[in-house]
Parts: structure tokens; C-alpha cells; sequence
């Protein structure tokens, strides 16, 4: 009921007679959609309106809420954590090399928690845990585990599902809806707030948004960065644009690659092996996700090429946010020496000895 309400407020059929939903009609609004009170056509209704309306900053916050409150957060208490948010629902051609980011990030000395799934819609494409998945390390359904994790070893991987079940209730209306809405943004925001966090955002017009967002959830700092394919790792090929939160400040970033000596013309890429079949993504395609996993592999034992470039860049993102550097250029050196001393790969290798206990 309280979704068919609100689509006479977001005005359907006129949007001259609509209007934007406050915080909290935007919090009942998600509360209902997530506890399962909604049937799956007036969901997929609010959320095609929520797109061709547009979401406000009001409302994100208002839906990241309710998501939040539903779910079990890992490290709410845990100091200086930051939270890795790429889309969940994954690349169709480009290695998530956020896991080798986030590895690289953990081997400088910062506590990393990488928010990952798998088989999201719409695209079903390939993401961290597939690839973590491939490296031996897998992704944790259970917060309390990803959380131990973190303290002890300083990187996890954690299923967004698995913080919050209703999210797979879910999956059919996305499959059937065809397009991003809402949800692809309220679940990457899905991690305490009191944790640094690097999100990645589309396209357009949305970064301010993205980074609004992030200060309305009371995040003490934070880069929001519109990275390849809406990732948080930058291109090489030109500069990528981004917005710093720190404190009640938000400052424009510019990533010039070239600043760094680790511009190329062409950056990372799988191997083409034809189109998913029908109801299928990339992140079902066992050779891609075989040859994302070696790609990362091959980052961490120093192997050069545009995938170590771009982890390097990634890695100094994460570090900048969560105050571990000051500036991009200590961050790539502090990037590089993670590498080059053996410290990235050294978590790997500890996380493969837990998860084989």
C-alpha cells in the first residue's frame, strides 16, 4: 500500500503534478520494498518511476537507510576501515581489478573491505567474488566472518547479500526491469557509516550526487569516482574525474595518469570469447572469469602491463580516502611499494592459508 501511495506522489502519469519524496518517504518507501510486503509489479513500477524522474540526494539517503538498518554491517566498530564500492552487478569486458586495488591497499598498511556479489542484474556481469573466488580466497556470506577478517589480516571481500538476504528476493524484478534503477546505487551503499568509502559512479551527472550522498550518511571522508565502466579504478587513457569528502569539505579530484607515469593508450582487457548466452552475463563465463583471476594474480607478482598501471592507481584512490596519504603521487608510491616488497601478495597468500583451515 505505502508503494502504490507514493507513485501518486512521484506524480506517474504527469510529471508536472509529481513531486520528490522526502527522506523518510523514501526510508518506508525501501523499508516495505525490502521486508517482502510489496508485489513484484508495484515494485518494479516505483523503481522505473524512481528512474525516469531521477533520485535526489534526499532520497538515496533515505533508501540507503532503510537497506541499512535491515542488514548486518561488519566493522562498525572497527577504526579505519575503508569500503571498496564498485557496481555490483559487474563488467561485461573489464577486470574487476578493485580486488587488486583493495589487496595492494591492504599491503601499505590500511584495513580494506571490498563490497562484492555475484549474478546481479541487469547485467550478471563479472565481479570481485567470482575473481576471489578463482584466487582461492572467496567472498564471505557472513559479516561477523569478513569482519574478522579485516582485523586480522586487513582485506575482505563481503557479499552484499549476504549483509542483507532481501537483496536476492529481489533479483527476478531487476532481471525483469532490464535497466539500472535506484538499487544499483543503494547497494553499494551498504556499509557502516563509520567507515571511509570509494564509490564508483556512472557516467554524467550523477558524481556530485554520489558524493552528496556519501556526506548525508554521516561518512567521515570519502572518494567518489567515475572510473571505467562506473568502477572505481581510473582509466590510462585520459583523465577521470572525481570528488573528495573530508570532513563537511568535498573537493574536486582530477586522475591524470600521466601525472604518474602510468598513462597508456589502452587499458586492461579480457580476452573476447563471443557474446553470454541469453539470461546469462559475463560473470557466468567460467574462461572470464579464469582469465580476470590470473590478470590480478599476475598484478600482485609484478608483472607490468596496464592492469598493474591501473591497480596502482586504484590503490592510491583507497589510501587517499581513508587518510593513510595526503596526496595521489604518496599514494602511488606508497601503491608501488606494496608491490614491489612482496606486501600485496603476502595478504593473498595469508588469506588462502585461512580460508583453507
Amino acid at each position: 500500500m505505502i508503494l502504490r501511495d507514493l507513485l501518486r506522489v512521484l506524480g506517474s502519469s504527469d510529471r508536472r503534478k509529481g513531486r520528490n519524496l522526502t527522506n523518510e518517504e523514501a526510508y518506508k518507501a525501501f523499508r516495505t520494498i525490502l521486508d517482502g510486503s510489496e508485489s513484484e509489479i508495484r515494485i518494479g513500477a516505483f523503481l522505473i518511476a524512481m528512474r525516469w524522474k531521477g533520485v535526489t540526494v534526499e532520497e538515496l539517503t533515505g533508501f540507503a537507510r532503510a537497506a541499512r538498518d535491515l542488514a548486518t554491517l561488519p566493522c562498525t566498530e572497527v577504526p579505519g576501515v575503508v569500503c571498496i564500492c564498485p557496481p555490483l552487478d559487474g563488467y561485461d569486458e573489464r577486470p574487476p581489478l578493485e580486488v587488486a586495488a583493495g589487496l595492494v591497499a591492504a599491503g601499505a598498511g590500511v584495513r580494506v573491505l571490498l563490497l562484492t556479489d555475484r549474478g546481479v542484474p541487469p547485467r550478471r556481469g563479472l565481479t570481485g567474488a567470482s575473481v576471489l573466488d578463482h584466487l582461492q580466497v572467496g567472498v564471505c556470506w557472513d559479516p561477523a566472518e569478513a569482519e574478522g577478517l579485516v582485523r586480522e589480516l586487513g582485506f575482505a571481500a563481503v557479499a552484499a547479500s549476504g549483509m542483507l538476504p532481501a537483496l536476492l528476493e529481489l533479483r527476478r524484478v531487476r532481471g525483469e526491469v532490464g535497466v539500472r534503477t535506484a538499487l544499483s546505487t543503494v547497494e553499494k551503499l551498504i556499509v557502516p557509516p563509520t567507515a571511509s568509502i570509494v564509490l564508483g559512479a556512472q557516467n554524467g551527472p550523477v558524481l556530485g550526487t554520489a558524493v552528496e550522498t556519501m556526506a548525508g550518511l554521516g561518512h567521515p571522508s570519502g572518494i567518489a569516482v567515475q572510473g571505467i565502466a562506473g568502477g572505481v579504478i581510473p582509466t590510462l587513457k585520459k583523465r577521470t574525474r572525481g570528488i573528495e569528502l573530508a570532513g563537511r569539505n568535498q573537493v574536486p579530484l582530477t586522475i591524470d595518469p600521466a601525472d604518474f607515469g602510468l598513462a597508456l593508450h589502452e587499458n586492461p582487457e579480457l580476452p573476447m570469447y563471443g557474446p553470454p548466452e541469453e539470461g546469462r552475463g559475463s560473470g557466468d563465463n567460467p574462461m572470464l572469469v579464469r582469465a580476470a583471476g590470473d590478470l590480478v594474480d599476475a598484478v600482485l607478482k609484478r608483472e607490468l602491463g596496464p592492469a598493474r598501471n591501473a591497480t596502482l592507481l586504484g590503490a592510491a584512490i583507497v589510501l587517499k580516502a581513508v587518510g593513510r596519504v595526503l596526496t595521489l603521487a604518496e599514494g602511488v608510491d606508497a601503491a608501488v611499494t606494496s608491490l614491489e616488497s612482496g606486501a600485496a601478495l603476502t595478504v593473498l597468500e595469508k588469506l588462502r592459508e585461512q580460508r583453507a583451515r
